[in-house]
């Protein structure tokens, strides 16, 4: 389990992370969530202890990372894939960050094969494409087989294939009883693999909550579609309840101002047949942009092509 409390950095005058407090609980892939200068690349190397605080504190399994005795066996981290010795191969990188803890050879090879990189394992890591470097990145975050994983865009560089294979894996994590607490910039795939998120601007929290619970809220007030045969009819006893209708490109209805339970009863004591009655939920994507609108460091003024 990871926990933040109070957690804040400064440079200076600059304030990158302003009291901060989440849990990322086991069990569930946790997805972190934020503009570009929110904070989620400090914020990750607060809990890892490659930066000291100014203030507060961040905890994983109950200490500082630097206070455990054989942090491999406590947490894996990936926050830069590609940095690794490049004149090394991959089986040899490897073998040197378990000598570090007595991690055996079978271990290493146990984590080349869960990765995929057996075939290449024995080439020297500069050859290696930005997806097998993403995959080595992995293999050296569950070398010590850790109770919680932090993963910085793991999916960078990835294939469709590769895609689903770390998706999949990470739910695999998690429903082990694992910490997973990953961030990425690919919304649809997050949307896909995790299950609750921590979403940062300007580094204070913004929302820490479901996936669930987020596309619902940014999708309140969103357009119900509708179809029936007897569109007039029905758009006419909409709009008489204060409904607005639109009409779709394919000659569905999009009603705003009322639920569908509402559109519903409407109908029913219209007595006009309904073939499809479906609130629109937001995706992920636009919950996101919706949320975060005000926390954007970079914005671009539009038909211009530069950022203010």
């Amino acid at each position: 389990m990871i926990e933040v409390k109070e957690l804040s950095k400064h440079y200076g005058e600059k304030v990158a992370v302003s009291d901060l407090n989440f849990t990322v609980k086991p069990g569930v892939v946790t997805g972190f969530l934020g503009p570009n200068g929110a904070g989620k690349s400090t914020t990750m190397r607060l809990i890892l202890g490659l930066d000291a605080p100014s203030h507060g504190s961040a905890t994983v399994n109950g200490r500082p990372y630097r206070e455990h005795d054989a942090p491999l066996h406590e947490v894996g981290a990936m926050l830069e894939a590609r940095a690794i010795h490049t004149g090394r191969s991959g089986y040899n990188h490897l073998l040197s960050l378990a000598q570090t803890h007595g991690i055996g050879r079978a271990r290493v090879q146990e984590v080349i094969d869960l990765v995929g990189l057996e075939s290449v394992a024995r080439k020297r890591v500069g050859s290696f494409s930005l997806g097998m470097g993403q995959r080595l990145g992995v293999a050296a975050a569950l070398l010590g087989d850790p109770a919680t994983v932090v993963l910085d865009e793991p999916a960078n560089g990835l294939d469709p294939e590769g895609i689903r294979w770390i998706r999949n894996l990470l739910k695999g994590l998690a429903a082990e009883g694992r910490t997973v607490f990953l961030s990425s910039h690919l919304m649809s795939e997050m949307e896909q693999t995790a299950e609750h998120l921590i979403v940062i601007g300007k580094g204070q929290l913004i929302a820490d909550t479901s996936v669930e619970q987020f596309v619902s809220q940014a999708s309140a007030g969103a357009p119900v579609r509708v179809r029936t045969p007897d569109a007039a009819r029905l758009s006419e006893a909409l709009a008489g309840s204060g409904a607005r209708v639109a009409d779709a490109d394919d000659g569905a209805l999009e009603v705003s101002g009322l639920a569908a339970e509402q559109i519903g009863e409407i109908a029913a004591a219209q007595r006009v047949v309904l073939h499809e009655l479906t609130p629109l939920q937001v995706s992920l994507e636009d919950a996101f942009m919706s949320i975060t609108k005000d926390s954007v460091e970079y914005t671009q003024t539009a038909g211009t092509g530069v950022n203010s």
